[in-house]
């Protein structure tokens, strides 16, 4: 980790070790394709031996409550943000533009403003990264992780269509 300085602005600059985010990735069950960018690590991750969708689910459908209730982790629908968090999630799709149900997008910041805390205040490092990508990827697989608001990011489990008009 490095703090850098533009003009009045300090930056965290993460230091991701790539080796250690495939084992995180392997650990919680996907298979990844990685990019590695100046500003951010971006994973297209994929549960190949998953028979049902990822639990990414809307968070407003009543239908839910039971799911929305023990979630640790929340997506804004319209940005794909990871709420309190670096991270960043999307969908991925398939050549007709649906969701693919078993894959998703994740991107991973690597400068963050120096005053960027986790909720408890906890600050920021690359071990909290891994730590906090690792229990995302668990909760897509087995606790859920609540979609909150329409737009970008689509639901892929639970009730994902529509029925009659939203207010």
């Amino acid at each position: 980790m490095q703090v850098l300085q533009a003009g009045p602005h300090k930056l965290i600059y993460l230091e991701l070790d790539p080796e250690l985010i495939g084992n995180v990735i392997k650990q919680a069950g996907f298979e990844a394709k990685t990019e590695d960018t100046p500003r951010a690590l971006i994973l297209d991750l994929t549960a190949a031996g998953r028979q049902s969708p990822l639990l990414l689910f809307d968070a407003a459908d009543p239908a839910n409550l039971g799911w929305f209730s023990r979630c640790q982790f929340y997506v804004e629908g319209r940005s794909g943000g990871v709420m309190q968090t670096p991270l960043t999630l999307a969908n991925q799709r398939d050549r007709a533009g649906k969701p693919v149900p078993n894959a998703v997008r994740v991107s991973v910041a690597k400068e963050l403003p120096s005053s960027f805390r986790l909720p408890g205040k906890q600050a920021i490092s690359e071990q909290v990264v891994y730590a906090l990508l690792y229990n995302l990827l668990m909760a897509l697989m087995k606790t859920g992780v609540a979609v909150c608001g329409g737009g970008a990011v689509q639901p892929l489990a639970g009730r994902t269509e529509g029925i009659g008009p939203r207010n």
